[in-house]
């Protein structure tokens, strides 16, 4: 599995998106089932969301909402968030969180790899609405996604493990 992170921008980094790309041996198909799988599985699935913060509030052909998260060191962190997919990608939008302002997204788009596999082409954006959730989005972005990286490596890696 290979990250191919950008190099980092000049300038303010509170309104910045980050881009990078992930590749994996797991198939698209693979890659777009985890990340649609909306069942008691997916904590073990993606490793970065804590069991206990995970609530599935509906699930339809082309859209979910849940509930994620992750504990940190300073707390837990929070999103209730809206899944939408077409064929290419996955979109999960923040419609309430304790740290992130809602319209805040992250999207994935998967699309084959020559060699076999996948590249997931991740778009992170989010803004931070407290001074934690702030200091973690400014994090983010300064580090041009790795924290962000490192968790969609894991989930990557269970996958490819299976």
């Amino acid at each position: 599995m290979r990250a191919v992170l950008p190099t980092p921008d000049a300038g303010d980094m509170n309104g910045m998106a980050v881009e990078f790309d992930l590749e994996t041996t797991a198939s698209p198909q693979q890659v777009r089932a985890a990340l649609l799988d909306f069942s008691e599985r997916r904590p073990q699935l993606w490793p970065g969301i804590e069991p206990s913060l995970y609530e599935v509030y509906s699930v339809g052909e082309t859209s979910a909402e849940v509930r994620e998260g992750s504990r940190g060191p300073g707390g837990n962190v929070w999103a209730r968030e809206r899944y939408e997919w077409s064929q290419g990608g996955v979109r999960w939008t923040v419609q309430a969180s304790n740290f992130s302002a809602p319209g805040s997204y992250v999207a994935a788009e998967i699309r084959p790899r020559a060699a076999g596999g996948s590249i997931v082409h991740v778009t992170w954006d989010r803004t931070g609405t407290t001074v934690r959730g702030k200091l973690v989005c400014r994090m983010i972005r300064w580090s041009r996604g790795k924290p962000v990286a490192a968790s969609f490596r894991r989930g990557l890696a269970v996958l490819e493990h299976r």
